[in-house]
């Protein structure tokens, strides 16, 4: 079974309206450059749900998005993503914004084919007051209320990875896989970029096998993109790319805008992107961040 896909393949498949889970953490191993097909495509209306960076703020600032469902939305050494917090601001999205560990029990839910997971954060917190489709309900052995988080039922993930095969085999060889697991579990359909394309029997090693962190049925498509991650990083691969990050967010403040960064380094193709941010390898030599 051959799953390979090309990018244009991949935002062909979604359509207007759809539920859309980004797999990655702020700067971190983000889809980005399936995120720039869609910027590239006519898609629209989408309800994003992530554990944000610049995937949620560039689709903000194209007018793709109607609602973003996020713990936050953050470029980490930078706290608010630019384009994400014009749109927060303006209201020109909905959103519902809820805690990280809410986030992952909605994924877990739909991954299980539950319509909730009871738990108790959340109580007595703005998120149940600002969340009317968040419920709280009682419990039927005691006298305790629980929030009930609904299932975050995904029609598609987008999730990028070190290395694949062609069978829809993924490894993630960071230190953290972060959720990318749940959200491939919690869509019905999951397409992962990775930065290596390599052989099944890559995975016969023990070792590589263990960095292997969901089923390859729950994968749809892969797409081979070295250096797809970029500007967010993929450890151990690269880092992120703090002076792209720096440039982005400063286009926030001028005239030109959004429009003004797509026109420098989008490109009509990823590899255009590339050449534009200085090629595959001024990608790999990022240095990793150190914590």
């Amino acid at each position: 079974m051959n799953k390979q896909m090309t990018a244009t393949e991949v935002v062909a498949s979604l359509e207007d309206g759809m539920t859309i889970g980004i797999g990655g953490w702020g700067p971190r191993r983000k889809p980005m450059a399936l995120v720039r097909e869609i910027l590239r495509s006519d898609l629209k209306d989408l309800t994003i749900v992530a554990y944000g960076g610049a995937d949620v703020g560039m689709l903000c600032a194209a007018g793709k998005v109607k609602k973003v469902v996020f713990a936050f939305v953050s470029l980490d050494f930078i706290p608010l993503e630019p384009y994400f917090r014009q749109a927060r601001q303006s209201g020109s999205i909905e959103v519902m914004e809820i805690d990280e560990g809410m986030m992952l029990l909605g994924l877990r839910a739909a991954a299980w084919g539950l319509p909730y997971i009871p738990t108790e954060v959340g109580l007595g917190t703005d998120v149940i007051n600002r969340n009317p489709d968040i419920k709280v309900i009682d419990s039927p052995y005691d006298d305790k209320e629980w929030v009930a988080m609904p299932a975050l039922k995904l029609d598609a993930s987008l999730i990028h990875a070190d290395r694949a095969d062609n069978r829809g085999v993924c490894q993630i060889a960071g230190p953290d896989h972060y959720l990318d697991d749940w959200f491939a579990r919690a869509a019905q359909k999951t397409y992962v970029s990775c930065d290596e394309l390599v052989e099944t029997s890559f995975f016969h090693d023990p070792a590589q096998a263990r960095l292997v962190h969901w089923e390859r049925s729950q994968t749809t498509g892969v797409v081979h993109i070295p250096g797809g991650a970029h500007p967010s990083s993929c450890t151990p691969l690269y880092g992120f790319d703090v002076p792209h990050f720096k440039a982005y967010t400063g286009s926030a403040k001028e005239e030109s805008g959004f429009q003004g960064y797509l026109d420098k380094y989008l490109g009509g193709s990823e590899d255009e992107y590339q050449q534009n941010v200085g090629g595959l390898d001024a990608i790999r030599a990022i240095e990793l961040p150190t914590y």
